[in-house]
């Protein structure tokens, strides 16, 4: 990969920080050495990128097929002003939602494999994004809750978790035709039944186990719901904590690379009368091992 190439473990359980490299010019030897950090490090942080969107689009199509090709996550209107900070505004919303933990798209048929995201204008303070090793927690918890887990899963929903930060989000087909360019797509706002996932996912890859938890994770089944609630959230409780968790303040220009398949992530807050504009491309997932369970 060239001998300025440069690899940092970051103070995690996971995660590396890497230069030396423009992803843009990366050849096949040196994608497919990244790839293999990628698989042994689950987050990549590439400083200083300044990747175009286009080109970010062809870097994480490197990756695989993508379930989204680029998508904005911005308080910014098309013409460049602020959003108002508004219950009305589902972008808003969805930003707020996104400082919950969660993996992607856990709540559509096919879980994402993994996400490229890359920050363009970022706030004075605040606005970082934060990880949470899954595989770690998993190996950390003690063999009671091991035992108590086993077998068990959790239905995943965009709606219900965007209901509990009190956004009444509507289902994508009772709001066609009523959305402008500026408002959120109604991506996951889908009225089909919530996916069910295993609490315990066997990463495709690597063949570590991990929790797959979140704020889009309700409902077990077999749990009255109280219980079922207090469930998850010790779990995340318990999972997300250091050493297992790593958070990054942006620069513009930084690009990053995780694996939703063993990693949680969550925004964190800022002054959202500051801009902060980031683009996500994200990587679909492989139907034969991310597929729903049956229900």
């Amino acid at each position: 990969m060239g001998s300025n190439l440069c690899v940092e473990p970051l103070e995690a359980s996971f995660g590396a920080r890497v230069t030396g490299l423009s992803l843009t010019d990366a050849s096949d030897a040196a994608f497919k050495e990244l790839y293999r950090l990628w698989l042994e490090y689950a987050l990549l942080i590439f400083p200083a990128q300044h990747m175009a969107p286009e080109d970010q689009v062809i870097f994480a199509r490197r990756f695989g097929g993508l379930e989204i090709e680029l998508a904005a996550l911005s308080n910014l209107r098309g013409d460049g002003s602020v959003r108002d900070d508004v219950p009305e505004d589902e972008m808003m919303q969805i930003l707020k939602g996104n400082m919950g933990w969660h993996a992607d798209s856990t709540y559509m048929p096919v879980q994402a494999k993994g996400a490229v995201f890359s920050a363009h204008r970022t706030p004075r303070t605040g606005g970082a994004t934060a990880w949470a090793d899954m595989g770690a927690a998993y190996a950390a918890l003690a063999p009671g809750m091991r035992a108590r887990i086993e077998g068990l899963a959790a239905h995943h929903s965009l709606i219900h978790s965007q209901t509990k930060i009190g956004h009444a989000a509507r289902p994508a087909g009772e709001s066609e035709g009523t959305r402008n360019a500026d408002d959120y797509n109604g991506y996951g706002f889908h009225d089909d039944p919530p996916p069910l996932r295993a609490l315990i996912k066997v990463h495709p890859e690597t063949g570590q186990p991990g929790l797959l938890i979140g704020r889009h994770a309700f409902g077990i089944p077999g749990l009255a719901p109280a219980e079922s609630e207090a469930l998850l959230d010790e779990l995340i409780d318990f999972a997300c904590q250091p050493p297992r968790i790593y958070e990054h303040d942006w620069a513009a220009g930084d690009t990053v690379v995780w694996d939703n398949r063993c990693l949680l992530h969550r925004g964190r807050p800022w002054d959202m009368a500051e801009p902060r504009v980031m683009y996500h491309s994200r990587i679909a997932g492989d139907p034969v091992t991310e597929s729903a369970m049956p229900s």
